[in-house]
Parts: structure tokens; sequence; C-alpha cells
């Protein structure tokens, strides 16, 4: 995103900052977010037009509580404190923060006072999203209080001189009534952002980009299917063409004919540039007699990176690898304490270790996977491709409850096939975050012919989400489950009962294991 206007968001710790980020982003504004240890060095940052503070869950009264770098006050941009942000500003220049004798968690009537730009087209009287212990008790010289809420809680300050503005509510929530035209008004009025977040144009950077950083070099991909790493390859095949080498491996692990019809559209999309291994024999040999989940998962990662590298030797030599990493990945690794301990393996790639001695190109790592969608719509990737549930990287091997053996795998890709068939036909698919079949490692007696059955057990799995984070789950009408239920008890020779899974996230989580 070089040479665009950019917001920077200081992430406190707020469960809300990468919302932020997102609600900044469908302004128009293009935005990344920042842990507090880096904002001293905003400065040398040519192209900063405004800077957000997120909320957190600290006090500013403790001693251990991320503070404001003295160089914000500094720059010569405006500046937006949204809860903890607000109350750092307040104490940093000179007002007083304090313990409320009532906390406000959840939605409160907030009345405006005075004229401000932040609130330009907002009524007076409004409903905005609470969540705090503390609040500024004065504000510093030279600022005027614009809102209080119903209990009279300072609920926005701001210096319009110095262009810099406080808000105790969280404007990026739905719950805020109007939030997003606050963010609109410190983007557009305040920082002068018009709309500068452009998919054409991103991709005709990214294309340039890969194609100054590789040179005359050769590119290897791997991809699954998955709409982060065809993205990633399609964009990779049209800045470097032949000299890029996408890698499918097909695990023996996917759903029903699955391999079959990524490959081909992969082969289509990427003009020839694939190379499809099958390795599913020895995907299935390694995870003989395993039962246990994580046992399964790195097993499979390994064996992954096995075949990986060996398709690579003989295929190179590579200097580069393409990636599909998104935003969320990398700035899962902040922390606003410090360096994270944990940084997560991307899922993309089947974890491939930098040891493997690739120059990494990431031309994903600034977007959102909404966005990543709308940059494989202008690249002329087809729908139904970008529109995919989420699928596990370990496959089926996750939703087999057990031992995996080729029968099991065979009974839980014919229950799957019809579980989502249905879903398409009754146009509930595009309704559903993500939806699979979980073969249990259980048998159950039933009745079929009047003759007494003892088969296997499947779970449907059925959740809504935005981001996977949290989910809950979908409401399939009765008559659709109850014809799924038929068709897979009637179909698949093996099974006899099918359950519905009626488990959010939390306490559940998505996958079974």
């Amino acid at each position: 995103m070089k040479g665009r206007p950019t917001i920077i968001v200081i992430d406190f710790g707020s469960q809300y900052s990468q919302l932020i980020t997102r609600r900044l982003r469908e302004l128009g504004a293009f935005s990344e977010m920042l842990p507090p240890q880096q904002a001293g060095n905003l400065a040398s940052h040519e192209h900063l037009a405004g800077v957000i503070l997120s909320g957190g869950p600290s006090s500013v009264k403790e001693a251990e509580a991320p503070g404001l770098a003295p160089e914000l006050l500094a720059l010569d941009v405006p500046l937006l404190g949204i809860c903890y942000g607000m109350q750092l500003l307040a104490e940093a220049l000179g007002g007083s923060v304090e313990a409320a004798a009532r906390r406000e968690y959840g939605n409160e009537r907030i009345e405006t006072t005075g004229s401000s730009p932040l609130f330009k087209s907002t009524p007076s009287v409004q409903t905005a999203w609470m969540s705090h212990g503390d609040h500024v008790a004065s504000v510093p010289d030279g600022f005027e209080v614009h809102a209080r809420s119903g209990s009279g809680t300072l609920a926005a300050m701001s210096n319009v001189g110095r262009r810099i503005y406080g808000i105790q509510f969280h404007p990026e929530v739905s719950h805020t009534e109007f939030g997003m035209q606050l963010l609109e008004n410190f983007v557009r009025e305040i920082c002068g952002i018009e709309e500068a977040w452009d998919r054409g144009s991103f991709v005709e950077d990214q294309i340039v980009s890969i194609q100054e950083t590789v040179g005359n070099d050769r590119v290897l991909c791997a991809v699954s299917g998955g709409v982060d790493s065809t993205v990633t390859a399609v964009m990779a095949e049209r800045a470097v063409g032949d000299r890029l080498t996408a890698v499918f491996v097909d695990n023996g692990l996917l759903r029903h004919r699955e391999a079959e019809q990524v490959a081909a559209n992969l082969k289509d999309l990427l003009r020839g540039h694939l190379v499809v291994e099958e390795a599913g024999d020895k995907f299935l040999d390694q995870l003989k007699g395993v039962t246990d989940p994580e046992v399964k998962r790195k097993r499979i990662g390994h064996t992954f990176i096995d075949v990986f590298t060996q398709t690579a030797k003989e295929h190179g030599p590579f200097k580069y690898l393409a990636q599909g990493t998104l935003y969320p990945d990398r700035i899962e690794s902040l922390s606003v304490r410090g360096p994270s301990h944990v940084i997560k393996t991307h899922h993309n790639v089947g974890g491939l270790p930098e040891e493997l001695g690739f120059d990494l190109i990431e031309p994903l790592g600034e977007l959102f996977k909404d966005e990543v969608r709308a940059v494989g719509t202008e690249l002329g990737i087809p729908a139904e491709m970008l529109h995919r549930h989420p699928f596990p990287g370990p496959g089926l091997a996750v939703r087999i409850l057990g031992e995996i053996t080729p029968e099991r795998l065979d009974l839980l890709r014919r229950a799957d096939h019809i579980f989502i068939e249905e879903l398409v036909r009754s146009d509930q698919y595009d309704e559903i975050w993500q939806a699979g079949a979980v073969l249990l490692p259980i048998q159950s007696v039933g009745v079929m012919g009047d003759a007494r059955t003892y088969q296997s057990v499947v779970a449907l799995r059925a959740v809504t989400s935005r981001d996977a984070m949290t989910a809950d789950w979908s409401r399939i009408p009765d008559d659709i489950l109850a014809r799924i239920s038929n068709r897979i008890v009637r179909e698949v020779d093996g099974i006899n009962r099918v359950v519905y899974d009626i488990s959010s996230k939390p306490p559940s989580t998505i996958e079974w294991e």
C-alpha cells in the first residue's frame, strides 16, 4: 500500500482492535494495526494521515499498563482515543482519570453538546456501546466536553485546533448507533482522506511488486483449493507466468471428488502451471492406528512437508515461496506487552519451516478474508471457488473421530457429500459460514427392513460466524434436516443414525477435533 494515506491503529489489547481496522477499510481508508512499542516510530511514516488509540483491558492507574509514546503527541496528524485510548490522552495532556462510581457496560444513551466535526450528521441524543471501569474526571486545558452519558459520565472530548479527539465508547461495534458515521467523520472530515483503498489498484500494485522482487527467478506456491492460496497463486502467475510452479498435494483426506475438482479448477486458472502430487497412500500409512487428534495433525503436517520438499527438489530450483498469509495471521503475533511467545503457523502451506530456505512473498499480507475475496473477484476467480466454506488443513482426518481407514473415509465422504449437496439445493449453503459431517467412534442400534442393524453414527455441524472467533449453530429448517438425515441413512450403507450439533463457540469449537 505504498503511497496511500494510512491511518494507524495502536492496539492496547482491545478485543475490538481488529474491528477498528476493518471498519476503516470499509470506509475506503487504508489502515494498519501496530503494538504500542512501535508507536514511537511513526514520525518516519511517509503517508501517515491519522492515528487511533484503541481501547484495552488495563486501567491507566496500573503501574504495568501500556503507556502512551510521547512522540505521538508531537505528530502533526489527527489523534482519536477510544475508551482506554481516550484516558491515556487525558492523563498525558494534564487531565485526570478516576475509577467510576458506576461502571458502564453495554448500550448507554449519550447526549452531545456543542459542535464537533466528529459528531457531524449525527443526532444530539444517540445510543453508544460502553465498556469501562475508569472514566475521565477532568479534561486537559484547551479541551471541550462534547458528550456525556445518561449517568453524567464524560463520553467525548476534543481539542479541535490540535485535532485531538477522545470518546469513551466504541464506535467500531454495530451496537453504537452512529459509530460508522463517527469513523467516517474522522476519516473524511478530520484526516481528509477520500477513498484510497481500491481493489483494482491493489492487484496492479502487487503484481508489479512481485515482478520487481522476483526479477528473473522462479517462484513456488503451495495450493489447497482454498481462497487464500488460490488468490495468491493466481496473482503470482499473473506476475511471473511460467516461472511459477504451484503444487497441489492430494493427501487422500479431501471430500467427495474434491481433489479432481480442485486440480481441474487450478489448472485452468493457473494456465497449466500446476503440479499435482497424489500422495494419499503416504498419508494413510502415517495415520494407521492413530486416534489422538494432535498426533494426526503432526503426522499430516510432517508428511506434507516431506512431499512438498521432494516436489520442490524435482521441479526446482526456486528462490521464492509465495504463500497466502493474511493480515490477521500477522497481527495475531503482536502483543501489547511485548513480543508474543507463540507465533501462529500459517495453515495455507501446511506450516512450511523456515529452514527450507525460500524467500517469502506474501501478497495478501495486508488483507482480511473479505478483502481477499474481493481481490479474487477482481482477478476473475469464479465465485464458487471464492465462497467455499473453510475446510481444515488436515482434511477429513479431524472429522473422523478415532482411527482413519479407507472404509471410514468412504462413509464420511458419502454422508458429507449429501449434506453439502442438500444445503446448496435448498439455498442454505451461502447462509452458513462452515458445514460438514463428523463420523463418530460409536455404533448405534437401528432397524431397516425389519432387520436389526448396528452401524455408525454421523453428526452434522453447521455454524454461522463472521470471523470464526465466535460461532453460533445454524438454524437449518427442520424439513431440510429431515431430508438430509433420510438421504444419508437410505443411501450410505453403514450409517443408521444422524444427529445435529447445536453447540456454539464458545464453549465448543467449530471442529470436533
